[in-house]
Parts: C-alpha cells; structure tokens; sequence
C-alpha cells in the first residue's frame, strides 16, 4: 500500500467520497440518486455537502452511465465486484488512496457542517494514544447498529483490516470494527447539527422519496423517518 496522500500544507488529504452501490432492488433496479428532493437531484445534495468539507471528489459506482452523472468528479468501480457496501468502502479507500469521508449516495439531508466535524474528529485523533481514531461513526438511534457506517469518515489505516474482512468473507459494513480504533460521534454531538431522522434519511423506496420532498418542502420530518 503506497503512503496515504497529504495536501500541500502537509496535512492530510481527505477524499469525500459518493457511494452509489447496491442494485436499488427496493426502488425496481433505478438510480435512486439521479431522483429529486427539493428540485435537486440527491447526488448533487450529497456533492455539495462533501465539496465544503474536502479535497476533492470521487464516485464509486459500477453503472455504465455514471460517469455522466457529476461533471468533473472522477468515477471508479468497485476493486472487489460483489462485495456489498464494505466492497464500496474497499474501493473508496484503494482509489482515494488517502482519508475518505464516505456518503451513501441517497442521503437527501446530510449536512456538510457534521461531516467537516467528524473529519476534524478524526484527523485530531489521528496519532497514538488512546485518543487515536482510524474510523469516525456518528451515532444514531434510527440504526440497528446504532451508529451510520456510510455516513462517516475513515482513515486509509483502515484498509488492511477492510481487506482482511473481504478475505474471510466477512462483508458486514462494520466487519472490521475491532481491529481499528473506531470512535463515536455521540448522537448528542449529532443533535446539534440536526434531527438525526432527517440528516440521515435514505430513500429506497418512491414511498421514502415522497417522504423526503414532503420534509425537503417544509412539512417536517416524523420522529423515525424512512431508514435503511
């Protein structure tokens, strides 16, 4: 693995990444990024909230059709075909060859000011001690796994246990939890930049994306919202 990338500073680079993985089986096959809430698509809502808090931009998709989908954004498939979400993450990881924060890309309402601040969280903690972190995971009580695994910031220390995973086919997004230091972004913490239902609602089905205009438009949001 060549050494993580570093901005001209010589701080750390940090790659937001856009993950369109998964068939969409519940929206019947279709690219449910390309959809509209409030009159954008949400791959350019999920564009525009990495771009202010990274360096640079980059899809991980396996459609033949996205490299048209963000101008200007570089696209790779995935390095590990089949592999589910952690085969997304594997790939970011391999083609950012530095720290990503990685977006599912069908989170209409993810805020940019809670991704900068899990980055910050992380690159703080960076270093030894036991304050070290090689994964940042916002919490979140909507979640079975009580916190958001694409929705998160991860260092490219993180690949070799990714990897290990994928080798013993292991293919659970938080399969590699133990063997990397894994902080918690409390939901408390999370609170403060929003409604955790709203920041991060997916929509997978036309039922949640009518949902997610109704919240896009002012109507608000129920208390546990459409979730994956």
């Amino acid at each position: 693995m060549s050494a993580a990338r570093v901005r001209d500073d010589g701080g750390p680079h940090c790659t937001g990444v856009i993950l369109a993985g998964g068939g969409a089986t519940r929206y019947g096959g279709l690219p449910k990024g390309l959809e509209r809430v409030g009159g954008e698509r949400i791959v350019d809502r999920v564009a525009r909230a990495l771009r202010a808090v990274t360096d640079d931009l980059l899809l991980i998709a396996n459609d033949p059709g996205a490299t048209h989908w963000l101008s200007g954004v570089r696209v790779e498939t995935d390095v590990r075909a089949g592999e589910g979400a952690l085969g997304g993450l594997h790939a970011a990881l391999t083609h950012a060859e530095g720290d990503v924060v990685l977006v599912a890309w069908d989170m209409p309402f993810v805020s940019g000011a809670l991704l900068g601040a899990m980055r910050a969280r992380g690159e703080r903690g960076a270093g030894s001690g036991e304050d070290g972190a090689d994964a940042v995971l916002p919490e979140s009580d909507g979640s079975r796994r009580g916190v958001e695994p694409l929705c998160a910031w991860y260092s490219a220390r993180c690949l070799p246990a990714v990897t290990a995973a994928l080798d013993a086919g292991d293919r659970r997004v938080i399969a590699f939890h133990d063997a990397v230091r894994t902080v918690r972004f409390g939901l408390d913490e999370v609170r403060a930049f929003g409604d955790p239902a709203r920041l991060f609602a997916n929509v997978n089905t036309p039922e949640e994306l009518a949902w997610a205009e109704s919240a896009a438009l002012g109507a608000g949001v129920v208390a546990g919202g459409p979730r994956d």
